[in-house]
Formats: structure tokens, C-alpha cells, sequence
């Protein structure tokens, strides 16, 4: 008893700040302390009734099995700072932050019982509100204080946040004003003047295009001041550009009214007028990127970034994000504050799509941080047609921002003050700690999905409440009335002169036959052209100056002489230097990191990331070697000279869909940075399928937006199952058209060299995907000399070197790692008869090259593709459509199968070699055969 003595004199405040203390922190408190109030916690949980009635003192259990009496005035003191706590971590589910619906009942609720207070203590002064910086009140006070900060137009969800500072400014903040603004006239006209501009450009759209399509912003519209206020006061604490990304509701209206896009460009576009530029077939309006230079207010020059982006929701917020760290990298060295990066989300999509989690996980790591991200949410309460019942099993829509531990505010999206308020806190706290900070602007959506559908048959209930539902801008101008800051008069005015320049805007555009797109991001772009697949095929000069190669291996071939490393990898880089110095016989790894070191030394950037490829999924790689003891890291590539440009790799999180995402939007903003991302197997790819259909694909054609991002896609059959033999180069090849990608196999490393080389000294920038090799990168052929690196240049075609032209009866084309295959072979059973020729690109075909190969045997008898995958899959298929010779060939591939190898590597291997063996076997030439008798001999043979 004697050693809480102290409890009947100290001052109750410091008790009750202590106790606050513990709620927020356990682990911050002296264990003693902690002790002591556990046994508090424990007997208000489970003995309020006794432990309450009638009595000065009580006994608490603590630590040791010892009882303590505490006063009862310190009793009460710590039930409102647990009625404090409570409000902290449960009002938000309390608020008035819903304008067209009941919210749901939660339990249990923030009634005084809960916490041990009564009615009768109401009226009684409590130091506890010291906490919350009001000084001693009565409860009645403090209750008032804390349901305007927490259960007004604005929820705030914090305390799972465990960081002391963290949790405390937010506090702070809250605690000022109440948790609300205090603007003055003039800022409430401006805000009331960026909702008249939402609110008059929907309305214009509705009554000139009646029933197109435009995802309107109505019932959201305060999203317009909110997004203002954040670029206007984020450029006063030193932001020069913003990276936006948001789907198609409201995109329009954000776009002319924070992004000053000309409205008579978007009208251009609503009439459908075709595009200036041939280059390209456009997509819809909603869908569009826009780059453009702003001025605010206080007259700060800004660039304003609104990234292009296809109708798979969300999939923009990836790319959002690498556009933000390459100009980051780029521009601004380490001060990562100049770029802001914000991401609008809809409410079903934030909850349903799995990408989100995956950029929420990048949020903080080393090689996809942005150092803090703004996500608002435009909550229309529905998706499509599904209520938000039905959407999601978590309370609210954001609470994937709890993975990292990021505050939530939830606001009533008809209070636009509340909302500007919202949003300079999530400003203020990104700038400050540098992470993700959420906003969900809970609102409606005031038509259907699109402005022709029927909403009511859905929800007939919610849209007889919406269609009674004033817009925000009225509610506001009825607000602004009543407080005297502005007349009747005023909004009609705000309303009459913008719509008056709309329509200026609309009478400009009528005048215009076609549609100008302006592309995005011309500044990072500037002296890149747009070039036709014929000239994708112009030959490159790669070379590099071999005395120079030889200062480059240099350096790749010697450990710092201070460190040490496991003896695995000094033996690694000892044979690194003997294969370059000694027996000029150069591996995979050796060509692909000279291939580096050149670009590197040429001033370029180099950015790679993916699972594991900083040491490589088979192990090939070591651009990342570990100093045994201390595990510090060891890059060779970036102590090339003092001007070289920067390397980075990245091991990456277990994403494809996300971190290709990523790394396509750091290609999209670095043109002069070679980014790679490389996939553990090249099956793993699909993951990131969008990606790869929406954006790697089509992006040139539908955005104008020119992109050199390199996926490297390990691929072979080595007996590895279904899983990890293909990386499904059908898929690839079949998006292939004109002039939209480069596709390779490429089987030496000197050609990969020269491939890596020629992605960065053209002058225009095309994605490359890459079947990389698994048992390539240590076959004892797949070599390549010095002189090759040094000389010559990529080669879309490597003809057979050996061959005697007039012995050659059959002309084989193939590509990849099979040509060792067929290459073994051939060497086994001397067959000087067979040319083996190697298709190292696949699109743009080269196919002026084949057809002159295929003169140059003109005396074979028989001419083959070969390939190691399904006939159904690989190669064949898209030979089909983009070589008009292909009709000659006959096919030597596995039988068509739905699984791209057999699990059995027993089966796999007498497949792989029932094909090798048809390649050279004349007499089963299946040219001009029907295709019904080949699956009839299939069905016959569905054994093997």
C-alpha cells in the first residue's frame, strides 16, 4: 500500500497525462507505471459495477498480487481520459460524414455508461482536459470539445498508428480550432468559386451532349476545391511538380479545372473529330494524360502531370507512383519533397482491387518509395450497380491504408470547408513525415454509372433521396448567405461568367475540323521521335571502344581489397576476370553487365528491379555482392569513373502486377534511364497481364506516349513442369502490330549486349521484351569474344556459320536456347546436310533477312520451323501472320496442348525430343497436309 501512497497527494493532471500516455503507448510509460494501470484497465473491464459503488477509495489489482486504493477523484480522472481515448479510436464511426444515407449503428457507442460516468458528472471540472488542450473543464466541455474534433464532418482514424510523434502531431492538429477551419471571407469565395467551376461544367456538359458519356463529378464536386487547395499551398512549402492519377469519374471536370486543360479541347473531343496526327488512333476523352504548366495564386510556377490511363480501375495508381520517384531521381537528387504524387481511387475500386495493396506495400520500401503518396477517394457509395454492402466485408473502403499504418479522414463531401480542412492536414502530414495519408470524400453519384443509365433500378431507394439532394455549391452558397459573406446574387454571377467562357470555349472548338493531342510529358521527352517499324529495323551503332570495355571489366573483376566476401564469390569474380583477361570467352552475366557498365559510362541511368535479381534467379547476376560480416552491399557498376550515370537494382516485393506498373511509369518520365524489370520465371508475367495489354502494348497508339521499358522473361524447357518452361510468347507476339514493341530470343551474350546497347542509342523508345535464358547462362556455347562485344552491332538473324550452302537439303529456322538443342544434335549425328538458323528478334520480323536466307539454301528440299514449345504456342502462330513465307515451312513443334509442358520430366524430355528428332527427319515432312489428319495422328497418339 505505502508505495502508492502518493496517489492521495500528487496532482491529479499529471496522472491523467501519464494514463494518456499509456492508451496511446504502453511501452512509453515507466513498467511500474504500466503495471499499475493495467490493473486499472483490468478492473474497470471487469468489475465496474462493484469496483465503482459508493466509494471513496478502491482496490486495484497490479502486478505482485497487490491491491491498491486509489481516490475515487483520480478514479473519474482516468474514466475521461479512457472516454478521451475512446473518442480518439471510435468517433469516427459516430460522424455526420454520410449526406444520402443512414450511417450504420456501431456498439458499443461513446455513451458515458461505457466509461463509468454518469449525467451527474457532467458539470464536475476534470484536469484530464489539460490533454486535450483546453485546460480543466467540466465534462460537459470536454464531451462538446471532442465530438466536434471526431464526430462532426470529418472522422479521423489514427491510434493504430504506434509511432509517439506521429500520433501526437495529428492530435495537435485536430485540437486546433475544434478540428475546424477558420477561413476568412475571401477564402471561402475561393473555395465557393472552385465548387461553382465543378458544379457549372457538369451542367454544361449535360445540357450540350445529352447522353454521352463523361463519369460525371456530381455529388463530389468539393473534390475540385480540395485538390486546389493542396497544389496551392503545397507549392508554397516547395513542391514544383504533381503526378495525378484517377480513374474516369470526374476526370474531365479535374482536368479543366485544376489541370487547365482547354475546354474547347475537350469539347473537340465530345464531338469526335478525328486526330491531327496519324501516328495514332486515340482513346476516349476520359481516358487521356495532359501535362501542363500552372501559376499559383502566390505566382510559384508549377507542372501539373495527369497520367493517361486505361478503364481497369486503379491499374494507374502503380504508374502514378514510378512517374513520381523518376522524376524524383531525375530532378531533385535525395529532396523527394518536390514531387507530390496524388491518387484518386473510387470507393468499390480501392476495396476490390488487389493492385492497390500491392502500391500500398511499395509505400516504404527502398526502391518504390515516393516518401509519402495523398490518396483521395471519390466515395459515390456504389459501384456500377453494386451497393457497398455488397463491395467490400471491411468497414470502410481505405482501410488497406492500416498496412502502413496511415491516418484516414472521412468527410462529408457537401461540407467543402471540411473538406479543404481535410485536405491541407493530409498535405501538411505527408510534407512532415513523409508517407501515405488517406482521404475518403463520402458523396454520391448523382446519376448511374454513365449519364444514359438507369440508376433506379437498383437502388430506388438512394435515388429518390439523391434526386431531392441539393449540390454541394447551393448548400454551400445557402451557408455562405446566412453568415453574410456573400448575397443571392453572388453565385448566379459565379454561375453566368463561367458558363459564358464555356461557351466561348464550345463556339472555338466548332471552328476546328480536328482533335490536337497534346502529348504528355513533352518535357522529359524533348528531341525523341516517333518512328514506323520499318525504321525500327535501321541498323545501330553499338560498338565500344575496347580499351575502354577493358577499363569496364576492370572493375567488374576486382573486389575492394579492404572487404570480405564469401569465397563463393570471390571465386565468382576471379573467374569473371580470367573469362574476359585470360580466355576471352565471355558468359551471359559478363555480357549483360558490360552491357551495363557502357550505357553507365555513357552517362545513361540504369534502373532494374524484380524478385531477386540482384543476385539473379538462377544466380547469375551478383550486380549486388554482400561483405560477408557486415552484409554491406557492394555495387561494381557504380565505381565505373566520377561522371558515370547512376545504377540501381532492386529486389522487389513478391508483385508483378504493381512493381511493372512502377517500373513502366519510371520508363514513362526517364527516357535516358534503361529500366528493366526482370521476372523470376517468365510465366510469372500474367500477373501483370493489364500492364501488359493496356499500357507496354498499346500506349503509343492510344496515349502517344513513347515507352523503353525491358522486361526480361526467363523462358526454356529445361523439364521444369507447366509452370516455369514458358513465358508464354504467344501472348506477346500476338499484340504485336506496326510499330509498337521489339520482341527477341536471343542466344549469345554478345547479342544481348548489343540489344541492351541499342534500346538506349536510338532516338525514339519502344518496350522490349526479352526471353531471357535459364540453362543458357552457363552452356559452355553460349559465349561470346571480347571483339563481338567491342565490334559489330545487334543481329535480328544470325545465319549458320558452318554450313556448306551446297550440301544443305534442310534449312531450319528457330530461335532461342532450342538451337543448342538442335545444334547438339546435329553435331552428334554429323549432319552437315542441316542449316540451323537463329531468329534472335521476332517482331519486327525480320523478314527481308529470312527470305534472303531462304534464297540462299534455295536448293534445300526442305524448310522448317522449329520450335520447342506447343504447336499452339511459342513462335508458329505469329510467323503465320507476318512472314508470307511461312507457308513453306513445315512445323516441328510439340502437339497442341492447354499446359505448356508436362509435369513429368520424364515426359517432358521425350517430347522435347520426339521434336528434335522430327526436325531432322525429312520424311515426315507434314507440308500441305490437312490439319484434321495431324489431330486425328495426335488423338492417336495422346498417349505420349
Amino acid at each position: 500500500m505505502d508505495k502508492y501512497s502518493f496517489l492521495n497527494a500528487a496532482h491529479t493532471s499529471y496522472f491523467a497525462e501519464l494514463y494518456d500516455k499509456y492508451l496511446i503507448n504502453p511501452d512509453s510509460v515507466e513498467p511500474s507505471w504500466r503495471a499499475f494501470f493495467q490493473g486499472f484497465d483490468f478492473g474497470m473491464e471487469n468489475s465496474m459495477e462493484e469496483f465503482l459503488e459508493g466509494t471513496q477509495m478502491a482496490s486495484l489489482p497490479v502486478a505482485g498480487g497487490q491491491e491498491v486504493e486509489v481516490p475515487q477523484t483520480l478514479q473519474k480522472e482516468f474514466q475521461v481520459v479512457r472516454l478521451i481515448d475512446g473518442y480518439r479510436t471510435r468517433g469516427h464511426l459516430f460522424t455526420k460524414t454520410n449526406p444520402v444515407r443512414e450511417r450504420r449503428q456501431y456498439f458499443p457507442t461513446l455513451a458515458l455508461e461505457n466509461f463509468g460516468l454518469g449525467e451527474e458528472d457532467m458539470d464536475t471540472v476534470f484536469t484530464a482536459g489539460e490533454i486535450l488542450g483546453i485546460g480543466p473543464s467540466s465534462l460537459r466541455q470536454i464531451i462538446s470539445h471532442l465530438t466536434s474534433i471526431y464526430c462532426d464532418a470529418i472522422g479521423v482514424e489514427y491510434m493504430y498508428i504506434r509511432n509517439p510523434e506521429r500520433v501526437g502531431w495529428i492530435q495537435n492538429w485536430l485540437n486546433v480550432n475544434d478540428n475546424h477551419p477558420k477561413f476568412n471571407a475571401d477564402r471561402k469565395k475561393h473555395i465557393l468559386k472552385k465548387l461553382n467551376e465543378a458544379v457549372s461544367f457538369e451542367g454544361f456538359l449535360h445540357t450540350k451532349y445529352v447522353g454521352q458519356k463523361r463519369f460525371s463529378l456530381e455529388g463530389n464536386e468539393s473534390l475540385i476545391p480540395a485538390l486546389d487547395a493542396v497544389v496551392e499551398q503545397a507549392a508554397e512549402m516547395g513542391v514544383e511538380q504533381f503526378v495525378m492519377g484517377m480513374a474516369h469519374r470526374g476526370r474531365l471536370n479535374v482536368l479543366t479545372n485544376i489541370f487547365g486543360k482547354k475546354a474547347k479541347d475537350i469539347f473537340s473531343e465530345f464531338d469526335g473529330k478525328d486526330y491531327e496526327q496519324e501516328i495514332f488512333d486515340g482513346d476516349v476523352k476520359y481516358h487521356l494524360g495532359w501535362t501542363s504548366g500552372r501559376k499559383t495564386d502566390n505566382g510559384k510556377k508549377i507542372i501539373m502531370n495527369i497520367a493517361p490511363n486505361p478503364s481497369h480501375l486503379e491499374t494507374v495508381g502503380a504508374v502514378v507512383e514510378g512517374i513520381a520517384r523518376a522524376k524524383q531521381d531525375t530532378h531533385y537528387g535525395e529532396d523527394f519533397s518536390k514531387v507530390l504524387p496524388i491518387v484518386v481511387h473510387g470507393d468499390a475500386a480501392i476495396a476490390g482491387q488487389g493492385l492497390v495493396y500491392e502500391v500500398v506495400q511499395m509505400a516504404n520500401l527502398d526502391g518504390y518509395k515516393t516518401n509519402g503518396t495523398i490518396h483521395i477517394v471519390v466515395n459515390n457509395q456504389i459501384g456500377f450497380t453494386t451497393n457497398y454492402l455488397d463491395a467490400r466485408s471491411s468497414t470502410y473502403c481505405t482501410d488497406v491504408a492500416k498496412v502502413t499504418l496511415s491516418p484516414v479522414l472521412h468527410i462529408n463531401a457537401d461540407d467543402p470547408e471540411a473538406v479543404v480542412h481535410a485536405a491541407l492536414f493530409a498535405l501538411e502530414f505527408r510534407m512532415r513525415f513523409k508517407r501515405d495519408v488517406f482521404l475518403d470524400l463520402l458523396g454520391y453519384r448523382k446519376y448511374g454509372h454513365n449519364e444514359g443509365d438507369e440508376p433506379r433500378f437498383t437502388q430506388p431507394k438512394l435515388y429518390k433521396a439523391i434526386a431531392k439532394h441539393k449540390n454541394p455549391r447551393d448548400i454551400y452558397a445557402q451557408k455562405l448567405i446566412e453568415e453574410g459573406v456573400i448575397d443571392e446574387d453572388y453565385v448566379k454571377g459565379l454561375e453566368r461568367e463561367y458558363k459564358a467562357t464555356l461557351e466561348e470555349e464550345l463556339e472555338d472548338s466548332r471552328k476546328e475540323d480536328k482533335t490536337i493531342i497534346t502529348p504528355f510529358m513533352a518535357d522529359e521527352w524533348s528531341g525523341f521521335t516517333h518512328v514506323r517499324e520499318w525504321e525500327m529495323m535501321d541498323p545501330v551503332d553499338t560498338k565500344y571502344d575496347k580499351k575502354k570495355l577493358d577499363k569496364i571489366a576492370k572493375v567488374l573483376t576486382e573486389l575492394p581489397k579492404n572487404k570480405k566476401f564469401l569465397r563463393k564469390v570471390e571465386k565468382l569474380v576471379k573467374d569473371r576476370k580470367a573469362m574476359y583477361f585470360e580466355n576471352n570467352s565471355l558468359d551471359w552475366a559478363m555480357g549483360e553487365l558490360l552491357a551495363y557498365g557502357t550505357l553507365l559510362e555513357e552517362g545513361y541511368g540504369v534502373r532494374m528491379s524484380g524478385q531477386d535479381v540482384e543476385r539473379g534467379t538462377f544466380s547469375h547476376r551478383h550486380a549486388v555482392m554482400k561483405v560477408e560480416e557486415s552484409e554491406e552491399e557492394v555495387m561494381l557498376l557504380n565505381h565505373l569513373s566520377e561522371d558515370q550515370g547512376r545504377f540501381q537494382i532492386y529486389n522487389s516485393l513478391l508483385s508483378e502486377y504493381g512493381v511493372v506498373g512502377f517500373d513502366y511509369g519510371y520508363a514513362m518520365a526517364s527516357p535516358n534511364t534503361l529500366t528493366i524489370w526482370e521476372a523470376q520465371f517468365g510465366d510469372f508475367s500474367n500477373g501483370a497481364q493489364i500492364m501488359i495489354d493496356q499500357y507496354i502494348s498499346a500506349a503509343e497508339d492510344k496515349w502517344k506516349l513513347q515507352n523503353g521499358l525491358v522486361m526480361l522473361l526467363p523462358h526454356g524447357y529445361e523439364g521444369q513442369g507447366a509452370e516455369h518452361s514458358s513465358a508464354r510468347m504467344e501472348r506477346y507476339l500476338q499484340l504485336c502490330a506496326r510499330d509498337n514493341m521489339y520482341i527477341a530470343d536471343v542466344t549469345t551474350p554478345a547479342n544481348m549486349f548489343h540489344l541492351l546497347r541499342r534500346q538506349m542509342k536510338v532516338n525514339f523508345r519502344k518496350p522490349l521484351i526479352v526471353f531471357t535464358p535459364k540453362s543458357l547462362l552457363r552452356h559452355p556455347r553460349a559465349v561470346s569474344t571480347v571483339e563481338e562485344f567491342a565490334e559489330g552491332g545487334f543481329q535480328e538473324v544470325i545465319d549458320d556459320a558452318t554450313a556448306k550452302v551446297a550440301k544443305i537439303k534442310s534449312l531450319v529456322f528457330c530461335t532461342g536456347k532450342f538451337y543448342y538443342d538442335l545444334l547438339a544434335f546435329k553435331e552428334e549425328n554429323n549432319r552437315e546436310d542441316v542449316a540451323l538458323v537463329r531468329v534472335e528478334q521476332l517482331f519486327p520480323m525480320p523478314t527481308r533477312q529470312m527470305k534472303a536466307i531462304m534464297e540462299k539454301y534455295k536448293n534445300a528440299e526442305d524448310m522448317v520451323w522449329a520450335q520447342e514449345e506447343p504447336r499452339n504456342m511459342g513462335a508458329w502462330g505469329h510467323l503465320t501472320m507476318h512472314f508470307s513465307e511461312a507457308h513453306k515451312l513445315r512445323v516441328a513443334s510439340r502437339r497442341f496442348y492447354a499446359s505448356p509442358s508436362a509435369g513429368s520430366a520424364v515426359r517432358s524430355k521425350r517430347r522435347h525430343q520426339q521434336v528434335i528428332d522430327y526436325v531432322f527427319d525429312i520424311s515426315k515432312n507434314n507440308m500441305g497436309r490437312n490439319p484434321d489428319a495431324l489431330l486425328e495422328e495426335q488423338k492417336d497418339s495422346s498417349k505420349n
